[in-house]
């Protein structure tokens, strides 16, 4: 079992920065990677970005590429994404999600360990 717990929501103006954070635990051996994912109101929940655990190869959705970054701290166990650039159309529930296993890193089914979430919400 992995416990993923997520944190640096909050309210942010557009153009601002914010900086979520995803905390890993559970399971003895690292996944293969671990993802951000959001869901805004009334709509399906989106892929955003992914990272390897020990390449750190990085994966970005068209919509965040140049604004987001994801990145890891191996001895943590931690995951972060800074955002920056902000827009209001980044308002949404974020979520981090775990995988042990390679394939398409946007896919949702993928990914087997989630979450709670962190409401992130850009005000125009």
């Amino acid at each position: 079992q992995v416990q993923l717990v997520e944190s640096g929501g909050g309210l942010v103006q557009a153009g601002g920065s914010l900086e979520l954070s995803c905390a890993a635990s559970g399971r003895t051996f690292r996944s293969y990677a671990m993802g951000w994912f959001r869901q805004a109101p009334g709509k399906e929940r989106e892929f955003v970005a992914a990272i390897t655990w020990s390449v750190g190869s990085t994966y970005y959705a068209d919509s965040v590429k140049g604004r987001f970054t994801i990145s890891r701290d191996n001895a943590k166990n931690t995951v972060y994404l800074q955002m920056n650039k902000m827009k209001p159309e980044d308002t949404a529930v974020y979520y981090c999600a775990s995988r042990y296993y390679s394939g398409s890193m946007s896919t949702r089914s993928n990914y087997e360990y989630w979450g709670q979430g962190t409401q992130v919400t850009v005000s125009s």
